[in-house]
């Protein structure tokens, strides 16, 4: 498919978490962002509303303002509870379906199943791209991803939203740099938006999820040297574990990397499971692992956020006074830190 130009619908929600899949995309996105969709914020510039995602892009309050700016699809940028989509982003849906844009949709909710959108795109063209839509054909997991050629390394959390996807990305990029041949596997929408392609194995039926993350592994790009798979959720958190321990199994890693908000002690949903220390996090996630592969904890990427530089080491310097490995934030400096543990990690598998 040629390369598309976004519009990211944010519209209400721009600077809050709900706004991750925009957030990722402002920052990582191959496809250019023309324009954020928000009429809060309209006039202004991302760069102006938060700097920390790199991005310039204008802000505008129409539809007919971002395809102005050249903008060919329609991003749903934004996790809303259920799914919901606020009735008047249905109508910048509509108008944009009947341009011919492609709409983009990270919700469990698919627009494919909405026979209004279809009809109106079916006469259009416009192409509706549920992201989270998964394929027919996942296996059950056989252990094939034990075969493949390439060493693998998988982020894995302490709780959900600490910078799996992030601290992926910064992997492959600083691996790249230095020679070796990386490839970043999405399992989640917002990754997907990013890659182009992969599995969002929170949507796969629990008894094929380690399928899905082995078919991903084997259809990895042969000329890759390293698969880096982006974790999801984390075995302390109760309504996502499942999906933890499934993605771990299936893509048989290597090499792990932790990934951690500093001071965090608790999941920060409902019911606020306390976290254990850091120590045994480490080891039930090595022990886990070892049910497929053997695969130690190489480093443990660190989200920062809000602290200030100061701060930031002391946290850093007290993970690794505690575990004896090397701790960094991607934001700070740190993911060629990180880099070098994982491949010395992986120069001993």
């Amino acid at each position: 498919m040629s390369e598309r130009s976004w519009a990211v619908l944010t519209d209400g929600y721009t600077t809050v978490r709900n706004a991750k899949t925009a957030h990722g995309v402002l920052r990582y996105a191959r496809d250019p962002v023309v324009a954020v969709l928000d009429r809060e914020h309209g006039g202004k510039t991302m760069d102006v509303v938060m700097p920390e995602l790199g991005s310039t892009a204008p802000i505008v309050a129409s539809l007919g303002d971002a395809r102005a700016l050249g903008a060919t699809a329609l991003l749903l940028g934004v996790a809303t509870p259920g799914g919901w989509v606020p009735d008047h982003w249905r109508e910048w849906m509509l108008e944009a379906v009947d341009a011919g844009m492609e709409v983009a949709n990270g919700l469990h909710r698919f627009l494919t199943e909405d026979d209004d959108l279809v009809a109106r795109a079916a006469r259009s063209g416009a192409r509706l791209w549920d992201v989270r839509r998964v394929p027919e054909d996942i296996p059950l997991f056989t252990g094939k991803s034990l075969e493949v050629p390439q060493k693998i390394v998988a982020t894995v959390g302490t709780d959900c939203a600490v910078g799996k996807m992030t601290a992926s990305l910064e992997l492959v990029d600083a691996g790249q740099q230095t020679g070796t041949r990386c490839e970043f596997i999405a399992t989640g929408q917002t990754g997907i938006l990013i890659a182009g392609g992969g599995i969002a194995v929170d949507r796969v039926i629990s008894d094929f999820l380690s399928g899905a993350a082995e078919m991903l592994v084997c259809g990895a790009d042969p000329s890759a040297e390293v698969l880096v798979v982006e974790g999801q959720g984390g075995l302390w958190h109760p309504a996502y574990a499942g999906v933890t321990l499934g993605l771990l199994h299936g893509s048989a890693p290597h090499v792990l990397v932790l990934c951690h908000q500093a001071y965090r002690t608790a999941i920060e949903e409902p019911p606020f499971t306390r976290l254990p220390p850091l120590v045994d996090m480490v080891r039930v996630y090595e022990e886990a692992a070892a049910t497929v592969r053997p695969a130690r904890v190489a480093c443990v990427s660190v989200n920062c956020r809000g602290l200030s530089d100061d701060d930031a080491r002391r946290a850093l310097g007290a993970i690794e006074d505690e575990l004896g490995i090397p701790a960094g934030d991607v934001f700070r400096g740190g993911s060629g830190k990180l880099w070098d543990a994982v491949a010395a990690g992986l120069a001993h598998t």
